[in-house]
């Protein structure tokens, strides 16, 4: 909130303590005055506003509970915000000279504490501890939700059981293959099955996906594969009518449709993307695409658009109803019903419903005519989200809606931007030409704002995304989600074959577009896992460049020119060692390949690896490395590094070998990684990877030429999804 003093006030205010500083120099009091004064100044100058930064300070005290270690560290910063606070409100002459500024530096610290606080009791509330060990065998559960995904040929089942050893309730996920007898499986039934349960896995290598923490907060305690046929005890009840109507919606649209193209139709229509094959949602993520397979904001906002402006312009047409009652009130509320309905029918998922919630804001916002789009906005919107879902504050989906639409206020509010688009007598064409310039400036906004989050999670970014969105989004917006509205609405007269078969060649041209951009050279870029310190630097210039107004926003650039820099200078670890220890990856010293130990059969091993290493294509096995030499037992790797030839000894298997062997072996190595407990007397010159340290650490990150070691572990704390040593 900008101080409410003028600069009339505050220059009488600064002769009369300059001259009272001539007089006592060192007055401790008066010299603080001038300095929050002066401090005011510059925030009135600079146009501050509080309420988005109380909303950077909530999310702040989320971000340090998962960032700190254990519960000490989090009681201590809420201790300290609280103490900072208290000391601030205790200041009665500061406050009572400089209260908006006072009130701002006391609310910050207060609400910093209260977001450590809020992901804490949730973690405390909705963490699921995980089973302690894998479990195979028969059980029987109760289902409670059921997910079709025809493209991976198998179904999946959220079902609520019971733990063997302990008795304790737990909520399991499973996939149950097609032909298992899953497909007449309704909500509530009671099921027995033969599967393998395994504790939610946590990272493969520091920086990769952590599901452990997603099955954490979903309260899932264990995932697995159903082995044999689903057998139904006793079957479901009534169940739910709105997941009957979505599924029954969407195996609708998929008699209607081609498979690959009834798959983003059913995504559009329901939210259910099980039908998407695998290859074609690639291409929209490489495309920067894959926002639109996502019920989000673009969707949510039109259908309460679409809804809004035709509830307002048939009203309209009633000259009684125009004079009595205010039009746009009861459009915002047609349109919140739609959005509300939306919402629900696509599952009500965390995504959509953030989407929900910052749409009904500028329906509020349009409804008391005020600016639908702001920064207050915005941050109602972030603190409602984060206060229902903190968890979702370290997910790319929040920080990628957000940054989005942060990125669009800002170069909204930007003043170069509205004298641009400022209303002018010109030619529709040169003022259509405009509209696209714009369109385009803000596709290229919006992308600079999001590669460094795509950076970060999935170690890949889109280039040409803004090209792509120029024509995608119309094309989704006004074009597929009306033809799949009116194939729906159509059928129910049994007349929307026209609708669907326009619809088929609508997404046709979106799949088409998707794979034609994300083919072209340099189509996608390719890091290595980006450190948290450099993502903090981009996060930090983003919300600065944002948030403040004027020409002091600019000094944003300096910390995300710094978290470039590292981007550009960043290498791959030379090492890649999984937590179980069975799969590593050496990169070459050019970083033009991986060599792995194992060929695994698991894509999501292959994945891991290659993604963490920055790098595309098929692995290469390590025999293939210069100077290696494999026997069925181990693997002996030089690897030259600055000069240096590091020593590499690897485990191909568990099979007993004399001790005094090893020994020798462990004697010549600079460093051993074994998927098997080694004995004492095995004593490498640098380090020893073997189970009993993979255990407490989790996967390596190995950097040979600065002697590092990175860790799972060391991003993990004492959290509840973190288990070392299982």
């Amino acid at each position: 909130m900008a101080s409410q003093a003028t600069s009339s006030d505050i220059t009488c205010e600064d002769a009369l303590e300059g001259a009272a500083l001539q007089h006592r120099p060192w007055n401790s009091k008066l010299l603080l005055s001038r300095g929050l004064a002066g401090f005011e100044r510059f925030l009135s100058d600079a146009g501050f506003d509080r309420a988005p930064w109380l909303a950077v300070a909530f999310g702040g005290g989320i971000a340090a509970w998962f960032a700190l270690p254990s519960a000490g560290w989090w009681a201590a910063l809420s201790v300290l915000c609280l103490a900072l606070a208290g000391a601030l409100y205790a200041t009665g002459t500061a406050k009572a000279r400089h209260p908006h500024l006072m009130q701002a530096a006391i609310a910050l610290p207060l609400v910093l504490a209260a977001g450590c606080l809020v992901v804490w009791a949730r973690s405390s509330v909705v963490g699921a501890v995980p089973i302690e060990r894998p479990m195979a065998g028969t059980f029987t559960a109760r289902v409670l939700a059921r997910e079709e995904q025809p493209a991976l040929d198998r179904q999946r089942l959220i079902l609520a059981m019971r733990e063997r050893d302990t008795a304790r309730a737990l909520k399991v996920r499973v996939n149950v293959p097609d032909g298992k007898g899953a497909d007449n499986v309704g909500t509530g039934a009671l099921v027995r099955f033969k599967a393998r349960l395994m504790p939610p896995a946590p990272p493969m290598l520091h920086g990769a996906y952590n599901f452990a923490r997603t099955a954490w907060f979903s309260g899932l305690a264990a995932t697995g594969t159903v082995l044999g046929p689903v057998k139904v005890i006793e079957p479901g009840l009534q169940g739910n009518r709105l997941e009957s109507t979505r599924s029954a919606l969407s195996r609708h649209v998929r008699t209607r449709l081609a498979p690959a193209e009834a798959g983003i139709a059913a995504a559009l229509a329901t939210g259910d993307r099980g039908g998407i094959a695998e290859g074609d949602a690639q291409a929209m993520r490489d495309a920067g695409l894959a926002h639109l397979l996502s019920i989000s904001g673009l969707h949510v906002s039109a259908v309460i658009g679409a809804v809004y402006l035709l509830a307002l312009r048939l009203l309209a047409l009633s000259p009684w109803l125009a004079l009595r009652v205010r039009l746009p009130v009861v459009a915002a509320g047609a349109g919140a019903l739609a959005g509300i309905g939306y919402t629900l029918l696509t599952g009500a998922e965390v995504p959509t419903v953030r989407s929900c919630i910052g749409a009904l804001l500028v329906l509020i916002a349009l409804a008391l005519g005020r600016e639908a789009l702001s920064l207050r906005m915005l941050a109602v919107a972030a603190f409602c989200v984060l206060l229902l879902w903190p968890e979702s504050l370290v997910g790319p989906s929040f920080q990628m809606s957000f940054a989005a639409v942060l990125a669009i206020v800002a170069l909204g509010t930007a003043g170069p931007v509205r004298r641009f688009l400022g209303p002018r007598e010109e030619p529709a064409l040169l003022r259509a030409g405009r509209g696209v310039a714009m369109l385009l400036l803000t596709g290229v906004v919006i992308e600079l704002a999001l590669m460094p989050i795509g950076l970060y999670h999935f170690h890949r970014a889109g280039v040409y995304g803004a090209l792509a969105n120029v024509v995608a989004i119309p094309l989704t917006t006004f074009l597929v989600m009306p033809l799949i509205a009116a194939g729906l609405l159509m059928d129910i007269v049994g007349a929307g074959a026209p609708a669907w078969w326009l619809a088929e060649q609508a997404i046709d041209l979106l799949i088409g577009l998707a794979h034609w951009i994300a083919s072209r050279p340099g189509a996608v870029n390719l890091l290595p896992a980006m450190g948290t310190g450099a993502f903090l630097l981009f996060v930090a210039g983003g919300l600065w460049l944002g948030l403040w107004s004027r020409k002091i926003r600019w000094f944003g650039l300096i910390p995300a020119a710094v978290g470039a820099a590292f981007l550009a200078t960043m290498t791959p670890p030379d090492v890649l060692v999984t937590g179980d220890g069975r799969h590593v990856g050496l990169v070459a010293q050019d970083g033009s390949s991986l060599f792995v130990l194992r060929d695994s059969r698991s894509d999501y091993v292959r994945d891991n690896l290659l993604e963490l290493a920055g790098m595309e294509g098929e692995p290469v096995n390590l025999r293939q490395w210069p100077g290696a030499q494999c026997n069925r037992d181990f693997c002996s790797v030089p690897v030259r590094r600055e000069g240096r030839i590091w020593n590499l000894l690897l485990t191909r298997s568990r099979d007993r070998v004399p001790e005094r062997a090893l020994a020798a072996a462990c004697d010549k190595a600079d460093i051993v990684i074994a998927d098997r407990w080694l004995p004492r007397s095995c004593r490498p010159k640098w380090l020893k990877a073997d189970r009993s340290m993979l255990s407490r650490t989790g996967g390596l990150a190995i950097d040979l030429d600065r002697a590092g070691v990175t860790t799972v572990a060391d991003g993990q704390g004492r959290h509840g999804w973190w288990r070392p040593g299982r």
